[in-house]
């Protein structure tokens, strides 16, 4: 059996294809290419996540591909969703969360996306999801700053800044870069207190504060994917799927 599994953005979109439970493929690209692809596949069955389009959007652009799961509140998910307001959470939230429970059965996870937003998300070794945590993201806090201010520069991420920083730009680069890495590390702290974790970091910018983390992680740059195929082999599997 083939199976793929799609997370679509503001512009662009990442797809994973499994065949007999081992992913064969990766692609990323604009939703139009990835159509086209998917196309080439033919797969028995696919997922569609999306946190940017809506029902009628999703299902016109999906309209050639039949057996095609959109993930949304009411798909049945292998996780008890313990969010108190369900219908807020963004899909790409919850099937990462599916993703790292399915890495770590029987183990609390931390799930960190380093992407337009900072999000940590916690599902504990129950398989329960809890919630966590939304803050600016890197570009966003650069952004902020020059937006909400008449003389600050815009500036961007390119190395790891010395704490005192002798200019506004390196003073700014340190207050964002080095603020963004004590804030992740200290939340981690906060939760180690209290919780034997695995660590999963995954979004644009893991890579580039993965050596700024004092704790042991896990890259997962394609967790929201591996979440989705588990969700997709949930439904089919007991087949109470809405294919």
């Amino acid at each position: 059996m083939i199976y793929a599994a799609i997370d679509i953005g503001n512009t662009f979109g990442k797809m994973s294809i499994y065949e007999n439970g081992q992913e064969t493929e990766f692609k990323r690209g604009r939703t139009s290419q990835l159509l086209k692809d998917l196309k080439k596949v033919k797969p028995d069955a696919l997922i569609v996540c999306s946190v940017t389009l809506n029902s009628e959007e999703l299902l016109s652009k999906f309209k050639d591909f039949e057996h095609t799961l959109f993930l949304n509140r009411d798909t049945r998910i292998p996780i008890i969703n313990g969010y108190a307001s369900p219908d807020t959470l963004g899909y790409d939230r919850l099937a990462a969360a599916v993703g790292a429970h399915f890495r770590f059965p029987a183990e609390d996870c931390l799930i960190i996306d380093m992407g337009t937003a900072l999000k940590m998300d916690y599902i504990d070794k129950e398989g329960v999801f809890k919630g966590g945590y939304i803050s600016p993201g890197l570009q966003m806090r650069f952004k902020a700053l020059h937006t909400f201010t008449k003389k600050l520069p815009l500036l961007e991420a390119e190395e790891i800044p010395e704490l005192i920083g002798n200019s506004t730009e390196s003073c700014i680069k340190s207050g964002v870069i080095n603020g963004m890495a004590a804030e992740i590390n200290g939340i981690i702290r906060r939760y180690l207190a209290e919780h034997d974790l695995k660590i999963l970091i995954s979004g644009g910018d893991a890579g580039f504060f993965e050596s700024q983390i004092n704790y042991p992680t896990f890259a997962a740059s394609n967790l929201v994917l591996e979440g989705l195929y588990r969700i997709l082999i949930h439904n089919v599997e007991n087949k109470k799927s809405t294919l």
